[in-house]
């Protein structure tokens, strides 16, 4: 008895060592902590170096020599090196690309959807839900209305968008001045864009909604209460919005910005 006593408590003597290296490594290397809410709390360095983001190598790439007015041309030259999908060439064909974009990103940093400025974030097909033990739920089918957006997202390639920002960053400021921020930066809303796509959480359980008077709300009230943007990508469905993350990770670093400036995304519980 003795004997299985000293078993018991040398086990857990070990257990505890053990939790406490993986309490140690969570909260010297992960880098952030968990809220309250269950969200991801920036660690303080990375605040201060969130506030100051890294600039991008502009010698790399020689700007855009072509007026605001006239560049969408020169713009759509460059989708090539990006990307070898076609339906980005097609996305393209708008007018305004510069302008489009710079407002779109725009949009995204201040919480909203930029579905108004690029129309192909509009979804074809029906919005579908099914009904479970008297709840309803988002139908994972409708994530498939997105896959085409996602997937040309994915095909981005990383170093190549470095050098087409690089080239359009001048056009960019802008336009991004002609939105009304004549003493803005247009690489700052970028971060931000960056920033409110990376914390959006992921969610690989069904999704419950309500009805309400011409569309359908999140039943869970901290997920209705996200920015307009973030709501839309937990619509693009788990898979979708991991690959877009992934991918802009990837952008977002190619582009200056450092890992502690950039948020981990996490499964929502």
């Amino acid at each position: 008895m003795e004997e299985k006593q000293k078993i018991i408590r040398a086990a857990v003597v070990v257990l505890i060592v053990v939790l406490l290296g993986l309490c140690a490594y969570y909260y010297f290397f992960s880098g952030r902590l968990k809220n309250a809410d269950g969200g991801i709390t920036p660690t303080q360095a990375e605040k201060i170096d969130a506030e100051k983001p890294r600039e991008i190598d502009a010698a790399a790439a020689a700007p855009l020599a072509v007026p605001l007015d006239g560049s969408d041309e020169a713009v759509r030259a460059l989708a090539g090196e990006i990307s070898s999908d076609p339906v980005l060439a097609r996305w393209l064909r708008s007018r305004d690309l510069i302008r489009r974009c710079a407002a779109a990103v725009d949009a995204v940093a201040n919480g909203q959807s930029p579905r108004t400025q690029f129309d192909f974030f509009i979804p074809g097909g029906p919005f579908k839900t099914y009904i479970r033990g008297g709840e309803t739920y988002l139908d994972p089918s409708s994530y498939a209305r997105y896959n085409t957006a996602a997937d040309v997202f994915d095909s981005l390639g990383t170093a190549a968008c470095a050098r087409a920002y690089a080239q359009c960053r001048d056009l960019l400021q802008q336009a991004y001045r002609e939105l009304g921020y004549p003493a803005g930066d247009f690489h700052q809303t970028l971060y931000r864009a960056i920033i409110e796509i990376l914390r959006t959480p992921v969610l690989e359980q069904p999704i419950a909604v309500k009805k309400d008077i011409t569309t359908y709300l999140f039943k869970d009230e901290k997920l209705e209460s996200l920015d307009d943007v973030q709501k839309h990508l937990l619509r693009m469905g788990p898979e979708n919005l991991q690959l877009i993350q992934v991918k802009l990770r990837e952008i977002a670093l190619a582009l200056g910005f450092t890992e502690a400036q950039l948020p981990v995304p996490r499964p929502y519980r």
